[in-house]
């Protein structure tokens, strides 16, 4: 499949587990497990694009995590740059997840937890940030 088409694929696939979260209330339980078999399976593509692009040519010269100008190397490719994005999906996911698992031991009624779930979709921190500013408020 091309890089284009598996960006499809993941980034609907990941549509499944937000909607399982926006509707926790109705099962948290169930909504909680269904977002994270999505979260299996995003970090299984993501096994499989890495291992993909180590039995590759590999990253070009100058690629490396020291600097931004390296990551941007290490990048370059849609491969890799396909493998950051489901990352990404992956841990946004995971990430919301646990808000909806840890927000009745919270005390925060699902209504607020909606505009942090919508942040953490969208900007990973800084729906994680808001998470925390409202549990900490809720103390």
């Amino acid at each position: 499949m091309t890089p284009d088409r598996l960006f499809d694929v993941f980034s609907t696939i990941v549509l499944v587990g937000w909607l399982a979260l926006i509707l926790a209330p109705l099962r948290r339980g169930l909504a909680v497990s269904v977002a994270r078999w999505v979260v299996v399976f995003l970090c299984g593509g993501y096994f499989a694009m890495l291992a993909a692009g180590l039995a590759g040519p590999g990253p070009p010269p100058g690629a490396s995590f020291d600097s931004l100008a390296g990551v941007r190397l290490l990048l370059s490719t849609p491969e890799a740059l396909l493998a950051g994005w489901v990352h990404y999906l992956a841990f946004d996911l995971f990430v919301g997840s646990w808000q909806v698992e840890d927000a009745p031991a919270a005390r925060i009624p699902h209504w607020l937890l909606l505009p942090c779930l919508a942040l953490t979709l969208v900007a990973g921190p800084i729906g994680l940030l808001l998470y925390f500013i409202i549990k900490a408020a809720r103390r």
